[in-house]
């Protein structure tokens, strides 16, 4: 990001950074199991990952569910089972930020991913 110590220049540089750095911005920590099978705290989240909410309001915490899309400019995970009630009464996918969720499952689909991941595994 920036040297700066600004709080402001922070906010700024954050907000007008390109996409492929936006994606390293988007991680969330992995589940106790996971963090001891890859060596690593933290990966970024991608849609097929299965999450689970651990901070926010009380009727959204212990929610897991599949992340269902990812919304890079904005910064935010739309997750399947997270949802608000619109004035008409149908649902609509509420974003939700990918500190305030834990990894307890990760999409492997990806062979590069797998790849990366399998790198990291201890004794690997």
């Amino acid at each position: 990001m920036t040297a700066s110590t600004k709080v402001r220049k922070q906010r700024k540089a954050r907000a007008n950074a390109p996409l492929h750095r936006k994606h390293r911005m988007v991680s969330a920590h992995l589940d106790s199991a996971l963090v001891s099978e890859y060596n690593v705290r933290s990966v970024p989240v991608r849609k097929g990952d299965t999450v689970k909410v651990i901070r926010g309001e009380q009727d959204l915490k212990k929610t897991e569910a599949k992340v269902a899309e990812v919304d890079l400019k904005e910064c935010k995970i739309i997750i399947e089972a997270v949802t608000v009630p619109k004035a008409d009464g149908t649902q609509k996918p509420r974003p939700v930020d990918p500190s305030d969720v834990v990894i307890t499952k990760l999409d492997l689909t990806d062979p590069w991913r797998k790849e990366k991941l399998d790198s990291l595994k201890k004794g690997a």
